[in-house]
């Protein structure tokens, strides 16, 4: 039996979805907030195999992961391999939240590995900005550098990844380190409207008011998004790989173009022409911190101007060894950018997809 968190979660829902296709022979149990129970049972329901889905309310808090000590105990007996992706993805999250979820979190997901009695593999989903502040070349094989973190998102994801190679030593584990994760490569579904979708959001405020489109600071800086559809094949590899257990893969884009380009690109792709002239990135970041800013630019987080502007790229010698000997590709941006405009001009005034004000 397979064990996962963060479903029915962007990446988790795909990966499920797969884990069940790969072997027509395998149980999945899926640990979910109990306010996300129905919505998981429905996600469930589409998935080819549904009956093979076990949906367990719980709580990552929770050091017995809020179960039943019978459904604990057997998931101690019985998982063959973990799949840790739950995690509060929010720049804006506030500390105390972060550290329970994500660092509290994943210690209580290391605990039931430990426990486990046929565990062959933990997969630990964690982000490429875990390097926080750094800059210049990031490697697959470092983590602690003395970076500091542009938000809480960022330092609680670090902290849970010591943790996680700490326990290295006792769960074989592989860890994943994805870049900022966009809609699918074909077809441009997500789930959500964050990371590059910011940029979507202002180009169509400048639209729908009248002004002219403008980008923020210099945007120099390489902008590193990848299709979830990547993430998602990228993790399966690795957890079929036995040269992964030990290894951290950045499951990045190795050639990312700058994050003004991919801002020009969408801008033409959306509105049919480029930014019209520059902002200075600061004053609009601490202009997004007041919240009828925010809501004039449809939930746009101050957190996110950052990114456009940090120079920092990231090794992945690791992962292009992991894709090439399974036979994977990562997509250029250019070549799904269209697919990525078109689902969000379909969904751009849908509050499911919006962020949080």
């Amino acid at each position: 039996m397979l064990f996962v968190t963060g479903f029915p979660g962007f990446i988790g829902k795909r990966l499920v979805r797969e884990l069940l296709s790969d072997d027509p022979d395998e149980r999945v149990a899926c640990l979910v907030e109990p306010r996300m129970e129905q919505a998981a049972r429905a996600a469930a329901a589409e998935i080819p195999g549904a009956d093979r889905i076990e949906i367990l309310p719980g709580d990552i808090t929770d050091r017995r992961l809020g179960l039943a000590v019978d459904d604990y105990l057997r998931l101690a007996a019985e998982t063959t391999a973990v799949f840790h992706l739950a995690a509060i993805y929010n720049l804006a999250v506030p500390l105390e939240l972060a550290q329970r979820v994500n660092v509290d979190g994943t210690g209580n997901v290391i605990e039931l590995c430990q426990r486990c009695e046929k565990l062959e593999r933990h997969n630990y989903v964690s982000t490429a900005y875990v390097a926080g502040s750094r800059r210049g070349i990031v490697y697959e094989h470092e983590l602690i550098q003395g970076q500091w973190f542009k938000n809480h998102y960022e330092s609680t994801k670090f902290q849970a990844e010591v943790w996680v190679h700490e326990s290295m030593d006792k769960v074989p584990t592989a860890v994943y380190r994805p870049a900022i994760v966009v809609g699918d490569s074909q077809t441009g579904e997500t789930q959500k409207f964050d990371g590059p979708y910011f940029m979507l959001r202002a180009i169509a405020v400048s639209m729908k008011r009248g002004w002219p489109i403008a980008k923020y600071g210099k945007s120099a800086a390489a902008f590193n998004v990848v299709p979830v559809d990547f993430v998602v094949s990228g993790l399966l590899a690795g957890s079929k790989d036995e040269r992964a257990i030990g290894e951290t893969f950045h499951l990045v884009d190795p050639e990312p173009i700058s994050a003004g380009e991919v801002f020009s690109l969408l801008s033409e792709l959306y509105a049919s022409r480029k930014p019209a002239y520059t902002i200075p990135a600061k004053p609009v970041a601490l202009a997004l911190r007041a919240k009828p800013v925010r809501q004039l630019f449809e939930g746009i987080p101050a957190e996110s101007i950052q990114y456009l502007n940090h120079a920092v790229r990231y090794d992945a010698r690791c992962a292009f060894d992991l894709l090439e000997r399974n036979g994977l590709r990562l997509p250029r941006f250019m070549e799904y950018a269209e697919a990525m405009v078109r689902f969000f001009r379909e969904h751009e005034d849908d509050p499911a997809f919006a962020p949080a004000l």
